[in-house]
């Protein structure tokens, strides 16, 4: 192997006397010999993903009987089987409301996903692993939506709340439309009109100071957020003008057309399995690194097709079955959401990567609003993570605890992600303790 060469060698000469460089295609000695890392340059880049169904899983029914490893998902999680190995399991932790109202189905998301079920502006766990590793992206974090709407569960503070976007032919455009920059093509040429953008950015930014100087705190505050994106949309526009590190995995999705939007069941699957597809090639093709899925808001209102009963209906109001010791339609919906995960973790699972695929190098995070939709219980709520984050993370793990804040789980996904962070959550729920079962 040529050693004098990595995957951001360039051919660099002269032409008309102005110096000129050409990049080199992802040639097999910029890997090492089973494919999935770089030779000279570390390991392929950890992604992240959260998501997010309403309404969790029923209770009793999900959570495997066998501590540790070698476990069995319960029935109603069974859709996830094939993928225990890859998955760990927690059991046994709770939210602590600390006196502060219950949101019946906002205190949830609060809790596994800022830490906090009263502060409600803190960033979301994948804006703070976005801060992390998403500034050298093309997308610093992606945000999507599976039920027709645009409200998701990804905030950077009170006022800087991510959309979801609801419709994949947009995303796709979005992603892979003229503005995608193929990382293994061996020609790269900057876009003017990018160029033009990133000068007069840069031309701005040296006012910045004089601005503030009279203003108010709070104008400050608000200033300094407004700055906060334009200096992330530089960075954006900056990797624009740089030709992309090369990466063998990647190829193009193929393009997208329009799908029916909405909230039965059947179009909010077809509308996440595209969406599913389309961030696992983005990841793939180093264009993000750091995702948020929602399936279904946290008062889910999917429905069947031809019914006005939605899922949030049917929890409160069907009874339980005497003889199945639950509610049939809520197995039914619950089920849909586990099929619909099984499904997003099999699209990173299909990419293969050498001798491991994208699934391998990601960690995907499973939450949702409660522990007991019918009661809000804020008790043993659901969570899994899914993939290692390229040996961060150990796998294939059901870990049980009394009772611990729900917080744990974050903290621990944050860490293995590579965030410089010690504790995290409030009051109560603020914890230093990892899941040290899984942390390799």
């Amino acid at each position: 192997m040529n050693t004098s060469l990595n995957r951001r060698s360039v051919l660099r000469g002269m032409l008309s006397g102005t110096a000129v460089t050409v990049g080199l295609p992802l040639l097999d000695c910029f890997l090492n010999a089973n494919g999935d890392a770089l030779a000279a340059g570390g390991p392929l880049p950890k992604c992240f993903v959260s998501w997010f169904q309403g309404l969790g899983f029923v209770p009793g029914y999900w959570e495997p009987k066998v501590i540790g490893e070698n476990y069995q998902v319960g029935p109603h999680l069974r859709a996830m089987a094939a993928h225990t190995k890859k998955m760990n399991v927690y059991s046994g932790m709770k939210l602590f409301l600390d006196q502060t109202p219950a949101n019946a189905h906002g205190s949830g998301p609060a809790g596994c996903l800022q830490g906090s079920v009263g502060n409600l502006s803190l960033p979301t766990i994948d804006q703070l692993i976005a801060d992390t590793i998403g500034t050298r992206t093309r997308f610093r974090s992606l945000e999507v939506s599976c039920d027709g709407g645009t409200d998701a569960f990804s905030r950077r503070s009170a006022t800087a709340i991510n959309a979801g976007e609801p419709d994949p032919a947009k995303l796709y455009l979005r992603i892979f439309g003229p503005d995608f920059k193929d990382p293994n093509a061996a020609d790269f040429t900057p876009d003017p009109q990018v160029m033009v953008r990133e000068s007069v950015l840069s031309g701005i930014k040296d006012k910045r100071e004089k601005l503030i100087q009279n203003l108010g705190a709070m104008d400050k505050a608000r200033v300094d957020e407004y700055f906060t994106s334009l200096r992330a949309l530089e960075n954006r526009l900056q990797i624009e003008l740089e030709k992309p590190a090369p990466l063998e995995s990647c190829v193009m999705h193929a393009k997208v057309d329009s799908v029916p939007l909405g909230k039965v069941v059947e179009e909010a699957r077809a509308t996440h399995n595209l969406h599913a597809s389309l961030l696992a090639h983005a990841m793939a093709c180093g264009q993000t690194q750091v995702a948020h899925l929602k399936l279904g808001a946290s008062t889910c209102d999917l429905r069947r097709r031809g019914s006005q009963q939605t899922y949030h209906m049917y929890t409160h109001e069907e009874a339980i079955d005497p003889a199945l010791g639950y509610q049939k339609e809520v197995e039914y919906f619950s089920n849909q959401s586990a099929e619909a995960l099984a499904e997003f973790v099999t699209a990173f699972e299909s990419i293969r990567e050498g001798e491991r695929t994208l699934l391998d190098r990601s960690v995907i995070l499973y939450s949702t609003d409660g522990g007991n939709a019918r009661t809000h219980s804020l008790e043993n709520i659901p969570m899994l993570t899914i993939g290692g984050g390229n040996g961060a993370m150990k796998t294939g793990m059901h870990v049980r605890t009394n009772g611990d804040p729900i917080t744990r789980v974050g903290l621990t996904v944050m860490q293995a992600m590579g965030v410089s962070i010690g504790q995290w959550g409030t009051v109560s729920n603020q914890t230093s303790k990892t899941v040290t079962d899984v942390m390799a």
